[in-house]
């Protein structure tokens, strides 16, 4: 039997993933031949733990999702360093910017997604590119450069109070540098939060020495000066990190004649307008996909790899309901579901449930329907959120006491606090964006993986947006303790 050729541009982290699905699926290459193209000349890593790297909590070694000897061992042509220039869909093959082409049957596009640039004065050279003493925040070398720039204690702005604008501003503060945030909304993070927690989270930000500029924008960048903002004030700094959001790489589609609408339109199969090339991650468009979320993406490489491989022909895609954390040090924040309605908006078969605390940090809103979690968001009280998400993941009966599980005190059987590795049933999901649960880790445990590292190696758990890390360390101890 000949193997089909499957060619994935893009070895971030959807591509990457999917060529491990394959290979999990066909360890030896016998149905599949794989090639993976990589624009960067690094191996895949985890952009999700990339503001750790910021930190300093992490080494940029540390956030790499394969090993230098996985190609070889996985029989996968990798080819790094060197991007994909053209698609010529007659012959079906893909053109490289080093003179090479690759031949396909089936294409992979897992190109992701580039940083957006406000139209800010100053901002962009004549050549294109960010001025001087401004830098993007989307890859490995950004950190890089952005630790070179920011010299302890200097000031630096960022603009965008995004989710990964704050976390950036987050591991900066925390280096010693005086961070000041600017964001056009008048709260942070608002695609996620609503005005009370919007408003709580700033506060918190504010006691670990951020400072913020809500309800405006750039005007005009001063290279070495600092950023003048929309109302006429100024905001001193030696860096500015840009971080406003990202557009779907769509380039080598369009430019193919697939069909694209803000991201490479595909189908539940994954499939673009041409039946023999795919798209996954960042740089497709699925109705029911939530943009710029790793999970989306991992969902998407395990349906795909099904398909590719022959493994379940009827594989499809139908979306992902997405839990967003903010992965901050000293910071622990949770979104999930219809997190936009009210009180004063609820309809008669929808309860809210807030709790509003900001002095203490705290804020967490409840939604119900049908006596299951809706939506919620938890701020400052992390056994409500590992609670709330476990009612959320399995669709089962919220408490009659709302307060107490906005305050982390309830512990129904259906769904213990996380703080107690040992009361969380095996069924329950540790790692979302791997869909690994107790049980797994357990039985990862007891086939020999005894420390967290172990661990992720063998269930992927933590490899993800990184959220379950301390869930992970807390049953790798408590297993340790029972031994």
């Amino acid at each position: 039997m000949t193997a089909r050729r499957v060619v994935v541009v893009g070895y971030g982290m959807a591509g990457a993933r999917l060529a491990d699905e394959i290979r999990r699926r066909d360890p030896e290459g016998e149905r599949v031949a794989l090639t993976v193209v990589g624009a960067e000349p690094h191996a895949a890593y985890n952009r999700v733990l990339l503001s750790a790297v910021v930190a300093g909590t992490m080494q940029p070694g540390s956030v790499r999702l394969h090993d230098d000897g996985w190609a070889e061992r996985n029989h996968v042509d990798l080819r790094l360093n060197v991007a994909a220039r053209r698609i010529d869909r007659r012959n079906r093959t893909v053109e490289l910017d080093d003179g090479t082409a690759v031949a396909y049957d089936s294409l992979v596009l897992a190109t992701g997604s580039r940083p957006w640039v406000p139209p800010v004065d100053g901002l962009v050279g004549d050549d294109g590119e960010l001025a001087e003493g401004a830098l993007a925040f989307r890859n490995l070398d950004d950190c890089d450069r952005i630790l070179d720039a920011a010299k302890v204690g200097a000031p630096v702005a960022v603009l965008g109070g995004g989710l990964l604008g704050l976390e950036a501003a987050r591991g900066l503060a925390g280096r010693g540098n005086r961070v000041t945030v600017v964001h056009p909304a008048p709260y942070p993070m608002e695609r996620q939060l609503d005005p009370g927690s919007g408003r709580v989270l700033a506060r918190t930000l504010e006691g670990f020495g951020i400072d913020f500029r809500l309800g405006r924008g750039g005007a005009k960048y001063l290279p070495g000066d600092g950023l003048k903002l929309d109302d006429g004030s100024h905001v001193e700094a030696d860096l500015l990190v840009v971080s406003t959001g990202v557009r779907a790489e769509t380039g080598l589609a369009a430019d193919a004649g697939l069909d694209v609408d803000r991201g490479v339109v595909v189908d539940d199969a994954l499939r673009t307008s041409d039946g023999r090339i795919h798209a996954l991650g960042d740089c497709c468009r699925h109705p029911a996909a939530p943009p710029g979320l790793v999970q989306p993406a991992w969902e998407q490489a395990g349906v795909l790899a099904d398909l590719l491989t022959g493994a379940d022909t009827a594989s499809r895609y139908r979306g992902t309901s997405v839990v967003t954390r903010l992965k901050a040090k000293g910071m622990d924040v949770a979104a999930l579901g219809d997190t936009a309605v009210t009180a004063d908006t609820a309809d008669d078969d929808t309860e809210v449930v807030c709790l509003d605390d900001p002095t203490r940090g705290r804020y967490a809103k409840l939604v119900v329907r049908d006596e299951k979690v809706a939506g919620a968001i938890v701020l400052g009280v992390p056994d409500a959120a590992a609670t709330i998400t476990q009612l959320y993941d399995r669709g089962v009966r919220v408490p009659e006491d709302r307060l107490a599980l906005l305050l982390g005190r309830a512990m129904p059987s259906a769904a213990p606090a996380a703080a107690s590795p040992a009361d969380l049933p095996g069924s329950a999901i540790v790692c979302r964006c791997n869909s690994v649960s107790k049980a797994k880790i357990i039985e990862a445990y007891r086939g020999g993986a005894s420390t967290v590292d172990e661990i992720a190696q063998r269930t992927r758990a933590s490899t993800g947006c990184g959220s379950c890390r301390d869930a992970v360390c807390g049953i790798a101890e408590w297993l340790t303790s029972t031994d």
